[in-house]
């Protein structure tokens, strides 16, 4: 489970909505309670590091944006518990290429953006053998 709060929820929506017609991205920082509820706090937008003729169906975060939201969330007491990005005229469901550079034991929320328009935002996480995604109950927040 993952909660995000209504606000969060719309930065998300409004970054996929501006990088539309290409994939937005960025880093979830929170806390995991000892019940193992994931508490996104804020957002790391980062960009697309795909090359551009790509950025319409990829997104790639490089090590070094890795490693600035890493220092980051130590920084405010978080920890990195994910990532998010957009599906541009897809559903908000992982790709066969999402699950291959996935990382078990984090989030990733996924926002489908149609027509420049956000709309469904789910979110998953990778099994420990890597072979598929399971999908998280997103509880929204105040």
């Amino acid at each position: 489970m993952i909660t995000l709060a209504r606000a969060l929820e719309a930065a998300i929506h409004a970054e996929g909505e501006k990088a539309y017609p290409n994939e937005c991205c960025g880093v979830l920082l929170g806390t995991q309670d000892a019940a193992g509820v994931r508490h996104v706090e804020t957002l790391l937008p980062i960009d697309n590091a795909r090359e551009s003729e790509e950025q319409y169906h990829r997104f790639r975060i490089e090590a070094d944006d890795f490693i600035r939201a890493e220092s980051e969330a130590r920084a405010q007491g978080r920890d990195v518990l994910g990532f998010y990005h957009s599906h541009p005229d897809h559903p908000a469901l992982p790709s066969e290429y999402d699950r291959e550079y996935a990382l078990p034991f984090y989030s990733y929320i996924i926002v489908s953006v149609t027509k420049g328009k956000a709309g469904l935002l789910t979110s998953w996480e990778l099994t420990l053998d890597r072979s598929r995604f399971v999908e998280e109950t997103i509880v929204r927040e105040k």
